[in-house]
């Protein structure tokens, strides 16, 4: 398929060549023609012409670049001898020949290079793996031209060979790979690349080089209409658009090179298969060596500031993801029979204001009057070498509840270090050092709410007198969590005139993070996490650039892992492919965040842990129906948001079944309308006694 005619313009650009797949052959190949099968076939050759080196040099070039012989006069010469007219012509004819011969050298190595980088392209093309296709775009004149030759099984009528772009869009390929094309003649065809950094990277070239006016302007001659794509929107002039453009391919294929040679952690030196091999960008400029070193520095400083840009906004994601689990394991641990007992409990000296510690704190170690207190440090120590005299008592504590109650799990210390007591101490308590209550810590895990009860229980029964504080707040429905989301109860006991801490974990919110809870809390506390519900949400305000050099770090970390090759278990490559989606959604690639979120709610579904009801698909579902209502697919979102309202009412129909409502049994006994007015105490009494009764049986349990 030839479309457009023949284009003369000198417009300056950039050449883009990759790897595409024959419409012919399919992508990955089977079994044993795979995609390593290729790539070490292509290397192979690539290698063998490394090697073969058949450039040889005339003799007229050796002549040309033959130092010329020193002459005599110059030889032995001491600073006491003077040079006569007739040799200082000699020398003069000498330093001429001498420089010649130089520059001569100089322009056979430059020609040497040029030659080998041509014959390498060459012999790159000319052995290009069956079912491969190589094309190269001309952002100056917004052609795709083909450059390598067609397979065997390549359907010559309708194969793409040349081809000017009008308009460029993500294809509803499952692969994600794919770009509908446009030609100035209304001819369409889509090109599927053979890795998706490949197709992301041509798709946002295309849409900068159709956002050039004078390029779109230039070819109005040849009848050529274009779509300018959404950088047409950002108001650049065509300096600032070309240095974006030149920034975000240098960055691309820097990205790709180090993606090939093995250079990022956790990277094989596999990542993307024989298509990373013939990945290259070419600045049509006229910048020498010294230009190139420049530029390999700067790109790679860029990078870096990318990379701890991407990380972050993964980060978020990772913290939002993890207060939704928080949420969604408290939402089912409140359909416990015995949480409305629970709920109903009020603390030993608990604020019970929120999460969080402030220096209303009722509680407070004794004052040691041989200390000053204006000595921070000090007072500090002071008070660690207390929790030291108290941690065998904490301990023997710690292995009487977990040998009677069998917990999940149970640690102790490390006593708090003096310098972290006194940064909690400014942070929570103006300076207080005396509040801070968990220099002597240990920790619980309980495996439910009547493990919970029976241990508060047991603890009240067996060292009721030295408790000082028992803090619920966290865990009653009507009061907010810690940062980030996590939930627990705290036990603060005063051992040998010092106040420890046992923090009580219950093992459905335990288990989200595991030992990296308090990692979770402290980066959910330090960037505010809470402050906002949708991870996205962290993008507002970057500019377009920064956004598609993101995206380029997205493809970076999921390069080991195509999304047709994402299993249900990789939740690395999960969290990677929603961070992404995301991008996409915010870069207007709805097409690709609707491929992206498709395959995820499907790998979540496959999820022996997940399944389709679970709260994390229907996360998906949710961001998937606005996808789709973006791009005008209204008869899909309509079927996706039936999902989202039946897993809705299953929440809302497990919470009914769970909890009796006084109003149900109202309605459902209506003689106690009458009893209610007789004896306004008995439905309260009939009330509290079933909660006992439900204690009870939750005691049996224990």
């Amino acid at each position: 398929m030839t479309t457009g005619g023949e284009n003369n313009l000198s417009l300056k650009g950039t050449t883009l060549v990759a790897a595409f797949v024959d419409p012919a052959y399919s992508w990955p190949p089977a079994d044993g023609e795979g995609k390593n099968a290729i790539e070490l076939q292509a290397t192979t050759d690539l290698l063998d012409y490394a090697n073969d080196d058949d450039d040889a040099t005339t003799d007229a070039e050796r002549e040309a670049m033959k130092m010329p012989e020193k002459p005599a006069c110059m030889k032995k010469r001491s600073i006491f001898n003077c040079c006569c007219s007739a040799d200082l012509d000699v020398v003069s004819d000498y330093e001429q020949k001498r420089k010649k011969a130089i520059a001569a050298r100089k322009e056979y190595q430059a020609r040497k290079k040029s030659k080998d980088r041509a014959r390498r392209k060459l012999e790159r093309l000319q052995n290009v793996p069956e079912g491969i296709l190589i094309y190269r775009l001309d952002t100056a004149n917004r052609t795709i031209d083909l450059i390598s030759e067609p397979s065997n099984n390549t359907n010559l009528e309708t194969l793409v060979t040349s081809y000017v772009v009008a308009s460029s869009s993500p294809s509803n390929d499952v692969s994600r790979r794919g770009i509908d094309l446009v030609s100035d003649d209304g001819t369409k065809a889509t090109l599927v690349a053979c890795e998706q950094r490949t197709a992301i990277a041509w798709l946002e070239a295309m849409d900068l080089m159709l956002a050039d006016s004078s390029k779109r302007n230039g070819l109005q001659a040849f009848n050529q209409k274009s779509e300018s794509g959404a950088w047409a929107d950002e108001g650049l002039n065509k300096s600032e658009r070309d240095q974006i453009e030149n920034q975000y391919l240098n960055l691309a294929a820097y990205s790709n090179k180090l993606i090939r040679a093995g250079a990022l952690p956790g990277k094989n030196g596999k990542g993307g298969g024989a298509g990373g091999i013939y990945y290259s960008v070419e600045f049509q400029s006229d910048e020498g060596e010294d230009y190139e070193e420049e530029a390999l520095e700067s790109i790679a400083k860029r990078r870096a500031v990318i990379k701890d840009s991407w990380d972050f906004y993964r980060m978020i994601c990772s913290l939002l993801r993890d207060r939704r689990k928080y949420d969604e394991a408290f939402r089912k641990m409140q359909l416990d029979p015995v949480y409305a007992y629970l709920n109903s409990m009020t603390g030993l000296n608990d604020p019970g204001e929120d999460g969080s510690e402030s220096i209303e704190k009722e509680i407070s170690q004794k004052a040691l009057t041989d200390i000053e207190s204006t000595n921070k440090t000090q007072l500090a120590e002071a008070l660690v070498k207390k929790a030291e005299a108290a941690l065998p008592s904490l301990v023997e504590i710690c292995k009487a509840l977990a040998g009677s109650l069998g917990m999940e799990e149970v640690g102790v210390g490390p006593i708090k270090d003096p310098q972290a007591a006194i940064r909690k101490a400014e942070k929570n308590y103006q300076g207080d050092l005396y509040k801070v209550t968990d220099y002597c810590r240990a920790m619980v895990v309980v495996k439910d709410f009547p493990s919970l009860l029976a241990l508060l229980e047991l603890a009240r029964d067996s060292f009721g007198p030295l408790i000082r504080r028992v803090k619920l707040s966290t865990l009653k429905a009507d009061h907010k969590a810690l940062q980030g989301g996590y939930r627990d109860c705290k036990i603060n006991l005063e051992l040998k005139d010092h106040i420890c801490e046992i923090q009580i974990h219950l093992w459905p919110m335990y288990t989200v993070c595991g030992v990296d809870g308090f990692r979770h809390y402290r980066h959910c506390l330090e960037y505010s996490t809470d402050s906002f519900v949708d991870p996205f949400d962290a993008l507002e305000g970057l500019d377009r650039k920064t956004m598609a050099e993101l995206i380029v770090m997205a493809e970076e970390a999921v390069a080991d892992t195509p999304l047709h090759n994402l299993e249900w278990y990789q939740e690395k490559f999960i969290l990677d492919y929603f961070a992404e989606v995301g991008l996409f959604i915010k870069h207007g690639l709805d097409q690709w965040a609707e491929l992206t979120l498709r395959t995820l709610i499907k790998l979540r579904c496959e999820s022996p842990d997940i399944g389709p009801d679970h709260h994390e698909t229907y996360v998906l579902n949710r961001y998937l129906e606005q996808v789709l209502r973006r791009l005008g697919k209204e008869e899909e979102a309509a079927i996706v948001a039936k999902d989202v309202l039946r897993a809705e009412e299953l929440r809302k129909t497990e919470k009914e079944t769970a909890e009796k409502s006084l109003w149900t049994q109202f309605l459902n006994a209506p003689t106690s309308a009458y009893e209610m007015i007789a004896d306004p105490n008995k439905t309260e009494r009939e009330e509290q006694e079933m909660m006992r009764k439900e204690v009870k049986a939750s005691k049996k349990q224990w």
